[in-house]
């Protein structure tokens, strides 16, 4: 029997059909391209239903499905939020992959959920009881392990840690997306460095880009490695952050690991050191010393390996329940 792990993201999505020790039988991998709402559902639930045909035909049954949604999964409802689909606000996810699920269960959680029990099954927090996920990307979210249980809070929305406080005085631009990852998501950086070129027309260093062409995040990396000025102090000021965070998750959790993960981290493995560093001015002393800062085992698949996790999980308390 198989467990079909499906990762949805604000560019693709992303199938894996597991055997219950996390061995890969089959995936596949499609992008979004321009499609929005229904859409993006039509591409999962075709998808899902030749994967899990295909399953069949090999002898490898699948016996759950779980989804990774990013933004909340509404799991009284069945509906989901993803901020960055378009007509996603409150998508009827469940009704529709319930149609083709073949009557096996369905489980939806939140990307940052997934994500930190893909790590505890098969990445850097394997024997983990208590361990946060900070993923970096487009935005930034946790997943928070306590005692072995995923923390979702009363309505779903735990781990949003792209709004945490971290300076002040409050400016209006936090409003969308958050003091945290205005200054240190994926776009964040990207946005720093285009705000930098807007306002200093005679700067002609590496992050000086064609004309109408976007700065990326990517680009401000690579201008910090030439030893760009202006994209060092971006890089430094994204470091302050992501060690003030990691700081204020390690102080109330008390967990064993942070890892770090997302399209960042990439390339800002290398600065985990400097990140741990930097938290341990502001942790609880006793607590930062008890915690290791590790980058992510599984990387991009750390959606598919969790969602098929959670949903392995949920049909074992349905068997013991009976």
């Amino acid at each position: 029997m198989a467990l079909l792990g499906i990762d949805l993201g604000g560019t693709k999505v992303a199938f894996a059909l597991f055997d219950r020790e996390g061995n890969i039988l089959d995936r596949e991998t499609l992008t979004l391209d321009s499609r929005r709402g229904s859409e993006v559902g039509h591409l999962i639930t075709v998808t899902a239903a030749l994967m899990l045909s295909r399953a069949g035909k090999n002898g490898d049954a699948a016996e759950t499905v779980g989804i990774s949604v990013p933004g909340i999964s509404r799991r009284k409802r069945g509906t989901v939020w993803a901020p960055n689909i378009p007509g996603w606000d409150d998508y009827p996810l469940m009704k529709e992959m319930q149609g083709v699920a073949q009557g096996i269960p369905v489980v939806i959680e939140s990307d940052r959920s997934c994500y930190i029990s893909g790590e505890i099954w098969k990445g850097s927090a394997q024997g983990c009881r208590d361990a946060v996920y900070l993923g970096v990307g487009t935005g930034i979210g946790a997943g928070i392990i306590i005692n072995g249980e995923i923390l979702h809070g009363a309505h779903d929305i735990a781990g949003a840690v792209g709004w945490m406080a971290l300076s002040r005085p409050f400016e209006s631009r936090y409003a969308v997306c958050g003091n945290f990852e205005y200054y240190a998501s994926g776009e964040g950086i990207a946005r720093q460095a285009a705000e930098y070129l807007e306002k200093h027309g005679e700067y002609e260093g590496d992050l000086r880009k064609p004309e109408r062409e976007k700065i990326t995040t990517q680009d401000v990396f690579n201008a910090w490695k030439k030893g760009d000025a202006p994209a060092s102090r971006i890089i430094d000021l994204a470091i302050e952050y992501w060690g003030m965070a990691s700081a204020n998750l390690v102080s109330i959790f008390n967990p064993e690991k942070i890892i770090f993960g997302g399209g960042v981290f990439g390339p800002a493995a290398e600065l985990i050191p400097a990140i741990e560093l930097e938290a341990g001015k502001w942790a609880q002393p006793i607590s930062i010393k008890q915690a290791t800062f590790e980058l992510s085992a599984l990387a991009g698949d750390a959606g598919v390996f969790g969602a098929a996790r959670i949903a392995m999980k949920h049909l074992n308390r349905q068997t013991e329940n009976g």
